[in-house]
């Protein structure tokens, strides 16, 4: 025999081991503290009850009790789900089927007399639709009116430019300078090279188109307000006296002719039409809505 399972036999001193005598379990139901120990045992199976009631698919909660008084409130064959709206019992089925507690309570059906009372019947037949009246004929559709005539355009305005769009000025309207009859320059020079287009600057008659003499070629317009536009030293004229142009309207090329020292436009703007009766060119032409001068 195996030295360690020897000793445990004979015990430390070599003899056989007597073995200890088991305690009564149920001595203390008899002794002086048996109350104490019944009332312990009592909540220790309402403590057991309760915890066995918590736990899915214990006996405990599966535990039902029916809704119908004296009858059972399973309808339908086990395994088999009702069609239709199925009823929450108290406490899960106790009753199982293949598939466990889920499939359990899937088989549960309502009892007629649980069914709620909106639950679908049997369809019921539809009463036949009533025939649609015969369509009217359609009246015919009155012609159409024809539209009102648009009124005619509101006639446009005068025209207004300058009469040598995007040059700049190189001598101002006013400039006192003694070598002028009038003392200072009566006009505005625009530096332009000689064969630049010259427009009217606003609708016009030509007064006169020809040489005169310091001025070289001239062109003199009288506008519609009355006033008198004056072109000097071109080098070729396009109209002639009592010739009507309209704005923006080409009526010669610029020029070095009459008393010059260079190409260029000497403009004017005239009250009236002779020498020195003349106003500021820009601030005229600014007053209609001609700008970038």
């Amino acid at each position: 025999m195996h030295p360690l399972l020897k000793s445990l036999i004979d015990g430390p001193d070599g003899r056989h081991a007597r073995p200890r005598q088991s305690r009564d379990p149920y001595a203390v139901f008899r002794g002086p503290n048996r109350r104490a120990a019944l009332t312990a045992t009592a909540a220790g199976a309402v403590l057991l009850g309760t915890v066995l009631a918590a736990v899915p698919g214990s006996a405990v909660a599966q535990t039902v009790r029916p809704t119908t008084p004296g009858a059972s409130a399973f309808t339908a064959g086990h395994g088999h789900t009702a069609d239709g709206v199925l009823v929450q019992l108290t406490a899960p089925t106790a009753y199982r089927v293949k598939g466990g507690a889920y499939a359990s309570q899937k088989a549960v059906a309502v009892a007629a007399n649980l069914a709620p009372a909106d639950a679908p019947g049997p369809a019921q037949p539809q009463p036949a639709a009533a025939p649609e009246p015969p369509q009217q004929p359609q009246q015919p559709a009155a012609p159409a009116q024809p539209a009102a005539a648009a009124p005619p355009p509101a006639p446009a305005g005068p025209v207004w430019s300058a009469p040598a769009p995007g040059a700049p000025i190189s001598n101002p309207y006013g400039k006192p300078d003694r070598g002028y009859a009038a003392g200072y320059h009566t006009g505005v020079d625009f530096a332009v090279n000689s064969g630049t287009p010259l427009l009217a600057v606003g609708d016009a008659t030509v007064v006169s188109a020809g040489w005169d003499g310091a001025y070289g070629n001239e062109v003199v317009l009288r506008l519609s307000d009355g006033r008198f536009a004056e072109y000097a030293h071109l080098s070729h004229l396009e109209v002639h006296a009592g010739q009507r142009v309209g704005g923006g309207q080409r009526i010669g090329a610029s020029g070095t002719t009459g008393n010059s020292t260079g190409p260029h436009l000497h403009f004017e703007i005239r009250s009236a039409n002779r020498y020195g009766a003349v106003i500021d060119p820009v601030a005229y032409l600014g007053s209609h809505g001609v700008t970038g001068l």
